[in-house]
């Protein structure tokens, strides 16, 4: 990257960190980010972006930025959904949504990609064509398999794609790349138990689903430690259980919900079978009936290697050998960028922001000082893959 460059990009960071900002107050959750998605269409067309689309999903856009000469196409993406959570921050530009917060650093990620477009749009200096994409919807809901779904990489020929998100308590401009897992897949089960109800002080009376409800839990625990093979990695958490209305009822009904991650296809396959089993099982064990309903929600995400090994040349350049951590172990949270990675060649990497709240706490907030990395970072992508 020339200084000039450099010198350019960060130029941008004033605008960067008042984008980020506004976005910060006005958070907007899965597919209802209709504000957020026409800020970044304004900001667009005042850059001279006018190829623009906003049909790959309910919200959200994609903008075609054409360079010199023609050649080949790469993707770059950012999210830009928010949480439904209580924001504790103490800013000037705190969220004005109650119940609602960007506690992920989407708007980072928002503001980061908008820098790279703008100086892209004033620096085709490259053959071929980048596609950003602004996709809604990454917390829970899919918004990358739906614009996935929806025709993204048919409407357009890309040949690689590249996705980064901030990492608190990862040192400043430090950067995390993997060269295949980085994080896993997620999956959710619900485990209906249907029973006999009763009267409390007549339990023989009934077919007891709170017993049976507690040990489907403790049965759930012996599928890692006793099935899965020691050297894989798999979580099976039962994050809810409901049931009863009462103090003197055995109840006829109970639920039991949670969460499964794990890092390969063939792990998620044991566990849905498994639980599977065991519920039903053990249900008959007391009497009652188990019924799983078992949904995959999104795939583990898994880099490409080729990509992988662009991204290192290009974090060696930015920041050096020194401040870039190759192949760390996979986190088991999960993303929905797996859905374009399961598509297309690409890679997810992770940029240190330094001491703070860790992702998803009420008290954290994007790190502005990386938003320079980050678009030095897709600005040198482009370099790389289509040349100057």
């Amino acid at each position: 990257m020339t200084s000039t460059t450099v010198k350019n990009i960060a130029a941008l960071k004033d605008e960067m960190i008042a984008w980020r900002h506004h976005i910060h107050a006005y958070p907007e959750t899965a597919f209802e980010e209709k504000q957020t998605t026409q800020f970044i269409i304004e900001k667009l067309k005042s850059f001279g972006i006018t190829e623009l689309y906003t049909n790959f999903a309910p919200t959200g856009v994609v903008a075609v930025i054409h360079g010199k000469s023609k050649g080949r196409t790469i993707g770059l993406r950012a999210d830009i959904d928010a949480l439904d959570i209580f924001e504790e921050n103490k800013i000037d530009y705190c969220s004005k949504i109650s119940g609602k917060m960007h506690a992920c650093g989407h708007d980072g990620h928002t503001a980061t990609l908008l820098g790279t477009a703008k100086y892209l749009s004033a620096n085709r200096d490259f053959s071929g064509t980048v596609v950003v994409i602004f996709q809604p919807a990454e917390e829970n809901e899919g918004g990358g398999r739906v614009m996935v779904e929806n025709g993204l990489f048919d409407k357009f020929p890309i040949e690689a794609v590249y996705g980064m998100h901030n990492q608190p308590n990862l040192e400043l401009n430090h950067f995390a790349i993997n060269h295949g897992p980085v994080m896993a897949s997620y999956d959710v089960f619900e485990i209906k138990i249907t029973g006999i109800g009763s009267h409390a002080a007549a339990p023989h009376l009934g077919k007891d689903t709170i017993l049976t409800a507690t040990h489907i839990v403790n049965n759930l625990q012996t599928i890692v430690s006793r099935n899965l093979n020691p050297t894989d990695s798999l979580v099976i958490s039962v994050t809810q259980i409901h049931s009863g209305d009462t103090w003197n009822v055995l109840p006829q009904h109970a639920i039991i919900r949670g969460t499964v991650r794990a890092l390969s296809v063939e792990d998620q396959n044991l566990a849905e079978e498994r639980i599977k089993h065991i519920s039903t099982a053990t249900a008959l064990t007391f009497c009652t009936k188990a019924e799983v309903d078992y949904q995959r929600r999104y795939p583990a995400t898994i880099n490409h290697p080729k990509q992988a090994d662009i991204a290192i040349k290009v974090a060696q350049k930015l920041v050096g050998n020194d401040k870039i951590i190759i192949d760390p172990p996979p986190t088991m949270g999960s993303e929905d960028f797996a859905f374009m990675l399961q598509k297309v060649p690409g890679v997810y990497i992770k940029i240190g922001a330094g001491e703070g709240a860790n992702l998803h706490n009420p008290s954290y907030n994007f790190n502005d000082e990386i938003l320079t990395i980050g678009a030095q970072y897709f600005v040198e992508i482009v370099a790389q893959e289509l040349g100057r």
